[in-house]
């Protein structure tokens, strides 16, 4: 059963709002300065209430500004985990804009396909001791590569492409009330990969100091439905169906639309796989259990019995032989190497993967291959090349 959210009646709440004296948009002086020279005017949006509001408040800024250059609308399609009515909802809101909608993908695959990928180049990191401890597959808030590949990445590469000679302002709808984090973003700030020279270009966060509720009337007050994921299933919020970030009540909403079941199984085979849990110590598996067959629950029984295991076992490395920017510091001593022998091969077992490096003087023998590799790089280049080699 799902926990009524503090956006109570949500199924209905957009209607429950009488027009009210729109909210201005925040500015600063440098977006003010590019909008003068009739900048680009790119929105990102998710179908999801802060993005429609945002962009309904940009579109109204420009218009009173006397704005004559490009605006667009840009979506970044996750691909299975997103919610089937995402798109829909983006074109509705262009439709209701007269804006060009322009949809983005990661050409290497989706984001359940990227936490794949992940999860088998971690697997081979693992076997050739490119790594002390197994890593898991998922992204997680102090790692978000899913934003940064499945979204800014994309966006960025389109924007460059569709418009090489101009100013650029990219729209986002993060909000200050959201979180911790995004209370200390700033109105603007320079977008690098977006500028060059000739073309300075900018994020513009434009209603961060608006409530949610300024967001619901601005978008009752442009008559637009919301999203299913707020007025069918209850959700507070929308991103990917199963969200690194989302809540427990938000990982059932999901859980509750059919659209979600079959990437809900995909996601949990994952989990059973790699023995690591969605979301830290929160197993999506346990979500909606109902929906998984008899042999995935199976799965996911030994894979949570085998991460107490692995946790435990990996523990006995001491913090000195952890790899730092993808590499090893010091030579471990014969017993360490016996010791880190045993750990990887307890460990392989454990998750059902083949590794090299299970006696101690092939430890050593990889650890002074890597010392040496390190070494002779650093030297070469005033930037430890190593840094951008540490692939997740």
């Amino acid at each position: 059963m799902l926990q009524t959210i503090d956006l109570s009646s949500l199924r209905t709440r957009s209607n429950a709002y009488a027009p009210a004296p729109a909210r201005n948009v925040a500015l600063t002086p440098e977006v003010s300065a590019l909008l003068a020279t009739d900048a680009v005017v790119a929105i990102g949006v998710s179908g999801g209430k802060d993005s429609v509001a945002c962009a309904l408040a940009i579109a109204r800024h420009l218009d009173a500004i006397g704005h004559t250059g490009p605006r667009i609308l840009v979506h970044s399609d996750l691909g299975r985990v997103e919610w089937k009515d995402s798109g829909p909802a983006c074109e509705r809101l262009a439709a209701h804009l007269g804006w060009e909608l322009l949809t983005v993908r990661r050409q290497a695959g989706d984001m359940l396909a990227r936490w794949e990928k992940r999860w088998s180049n971690n697997v081979e990191r693992y076997r050739d001791l490119s790594c002390v401890r197994l890593i898991l597959p998922w992204s997680t808030p102090a790692l978000r590569f899913c934003t940064s590949d499945l979204k800014r990445g994309p966006i960025n590469s389109a924007l460059n492409r569709r418009f090489p000679t101009h100013n650029i302002v990219n729209v986002t709808g993060v909000r200050r009330q959201e979180s911790t984090a995004r209370s200390k973003m700033p109105v603007s700030a320079p977008l690098d990969p977006l500028s060059t020279k000739g073309r300075t270009s900018a994020t513009w966060n434009a209603i961060t100091e608006w409530t949610v509720d300024e967001v619901f009337t601005e978008i009752a007050a442009a008559g637009l439905a919301l999203h299913e994921a707020y007025t069918v299933y209850g959700a507070s919020r929308v991103s990917c169906a199963y969200c690194i970030m989302s809540s427990l009540d938000d990982l059932r909403a999901a859980a509750s639309c059919a659209d979600n079941h079959d990437v809900y199984r995909e996601m949990v085979r994952l989990e059973a796989e790699s023995t690591f849990a969605f979301q830290g110590q929160r197993w999506l598996a346990d979500v909606a259990p109902h929906l998984l067959s008899p042999e995935l629950a199976t799965a996911v029984a030994s894979a949570k019995a085998a991460a107490i295991q692995r946790q435990a076992i990996e523990a006995e490395i001491p913090a000195h032989l952890l790899f730092s920017s993808g590499w090893p510091t010091v030579r471990p001593t014969l017993d360490e190497a016996t010791m880190l022998a045993s750990v990887r091969s307890r460990v392989a077992a454990l998750v059902g993967i083949d590794v090299l490096c299970t006696d101690a003087q092939s430890v050593l023998a990889r650890y002074d291959e890597l010392l040496a590799k390190n070494s002779s790089s650093t030297s070469a280049l005033p930037v430890q090349p190593h840094q951008a080699s540490f692939m997740f």
